[in-house]
Formats: structure tokens, sequence, C-alpha cells
């Protein structure tokens, strides 16, 4: 509430400006901007959006700085890794709110998920370890060990899932990869004491050629991969648990209406997803000969045959 003489007047009733910046224009990208819009104005009726495409083509963005900042927005809703990594090398004194990033402590844009720190916070689309075990042992009910490849870049989530696992009476066998040429003795190494395979969405790591490698491999020695999106199950992973990012820009909104009504960001709880979309390949669960629980079944958002 905003104090004028013997006036009180709503916050509320103040045009707020938010800066909405993207990267691209995916189909997933518009629905959490789409999402993310929708609570926001119901919040506040007069807002008034914004909306920014930055091309990061050479490693420059094409928008015009200036004339952003001109703007003096009241806080800027980023969509996406590129786009809040952009956000936060420019806009040190505005609230950032994020949505749709898959590792946001990784990215070094939080602290921790409960107290983000700064002035950034957000809707992640990380799926807790604990979710993602659960689903692997109802699909997999004698599993007892897991194994998951790294790199430098995911290298900090590997410790956590450890314990996550462990708490759940499974062994996390982890490797790590620094290039390429190591793939192949690392995932030999890893499919001779492993169960089953647990995916990162680690850029460093899931080339086209690589993912390829691993997807083959896995299924030629019958072990099931759990891959860490819809594409990955297409193109042969077991499953993968995916994201309404509708859902998740709803989440981003709900945070940015928090802020715009004065909560720290630094104080506002990073998100994990709140629907969860189950996929699987049909093809892949018999070849591997792998029977689909039924009830998972019966919820799958896509099933790939």
């Amino acid at each position: 509430m905003i104090v004028l003489g013997a006036l009180c007047v709503s916050s509320t009733t103040f045009a707020q400006k938010v800066a909405i910046i993207t990267t691209d224009t995916l189909t997933s990208t518009q629905r959490s901007v789409s999402g993310a819009k929708s609570i926001i104005k119901n919040a506040f009726p007069q807002v008034v959006f914004s909306e920014h495409l930055i091309s990061l083509a050479n490693g420059s963005p094409t928008t015009d700085l200036d004339s952003l900042r001109a703007l003096k927005p009241s806080l800027i809703l980023a969509t996406g890794t590129a786009a809040t990594e952009f956000a936060r090398k420019n806009f040190r004194d505005v609230p950032i709110v994020f949505s749709s990033v898959m590792y946001p402590i990784v990215s070094g844009f939080v602290e921790s998920f409960n107290r983000p720190g700064g002035n950034i916070t957000g809707a992640s689309l990380s799926i807790p370890p604990k979710t993602q075990f659960d689903y692997f042992k109802m699909i997999v009910p004698k599993l007892r060990t897991i194994g998951v490849l790294y790199t430098s870049n995911t290298e900090a989530l590997i410790p956590q899932a450890k314990q996550v696992a462990k708490g759940l009476g499974l062994d996390l066998v982890s490797i790590k990869v620094s290039g390429e040429k190591e793939l192949p003795a690392a995932f030999d190494s890893l499919s001779r004491v492993v169960q089953g395979i647990w995916s990162l969405a680690d850029p460093n790591l899931f080339s086209p050629q690589a993912t390829k490698f691993i997807l083959l491999n896995a299924l030629r020695r019958g072990i099931p991969l759990m891959g860490f999106s819809r594409n990955v199950v297409e193109s042969g992973a077991l499953f993968a648990l995916d994201f309404d990012y509708k859902a998740v820009g709803r989440q981003a909104g709900e945070i940015a209406s928090q802020i715009l009504k004065g909560a720290e960001p630094g104080n506002v709880s990073v998100t994990t997803p709140d629907i969860i979309w189950f996929h699987y390949n049909e093809k892949t669960a018999q070849h591997i000969n792998i029977a689909m629980p039924s009830d998972l079944v019966a919820v799958a958002k896509e099933v790939y045959r």
C-alpha cells in the first residue's frame, strides 16, 4: 500500500511495466510467456507489457539496450537460460523473474531454490531427482543401481543426486566425461555395473552424435534409459518426464506478481514444475522386455511406437 497524506491507495492501481525477454519463438517459449502474462494481468489489470526478442547471433545481442533501459521496467520476465543470462548481465538493479530455466543454480542465477538471493528468482524446469528416481523405480521395481554420465557443466548436480538416491535405496554410479572421445569407454564402464541409466540435460554431453551413440548402445545392451525430454524418448529412450510450459509460465507469473506487490526477489523461492507429463517408448519397452505399469500407461501424455 502507498500512503498519500490521508489517502491509502493500493499499489495495484498504478500501471506496472513488465519487459518480457525471449531469445527464440519456439512454441514452448510462447506458451510460457502466455501463462505468465495471464497471471500478471489478472493481478494487475493495468499492467503494460513490452516484448523483446533478443538475437544472440555471433555472441552479441542485436537489441538496443539503451532503449530497453529507457522503458524503466518494474520487472523483467526472462524466458529460458539465454534470456535470463542476458537480463542478469544488463539489469542488476531491476527485479528479474525467469521462466523455463533447467538448472538455475548451475547457471549461477540463484544461490539456492529456497533463498535465491540477489535480484533474480523464478520458475525452473528442474524436476527433483527424487521424483525422477521414484518413476524409475515404478518402471523397474528391482532397480538397485543406477548410472549417470556427466560433464563439468552438470557436475554440481551429482552430490545431491547421490544423497537422494541413497535415501531411496539406490546406488548412483557417476562417471565424468570430458569429451566425446571418452564417451565409449565411459559408457562401457557404466553399463557393466548398473541396471538403469539416468540422463541430465547436459548440452556438453548430449550432442546429436553422442545422443545417438548412447541410445543405440543402451538398446543393444538392454539397459533402461531415462531421457531428459520427450524428444529423446521419441528417438529411443525408454521414458522421460516433461513439462507443461504454460503451467511453468503461470508459476513465473505468480512469482512476478508477488514481487510487483513488494516482495524481494531474493526471498521468493524458485519453483519446480507442478504439472509433469510422462512419455514412454513402447517399442523400446518391448525390445528390452520392460512391462510398463498400467497406471503409468493410463496417464502417459505421449506413447511412441
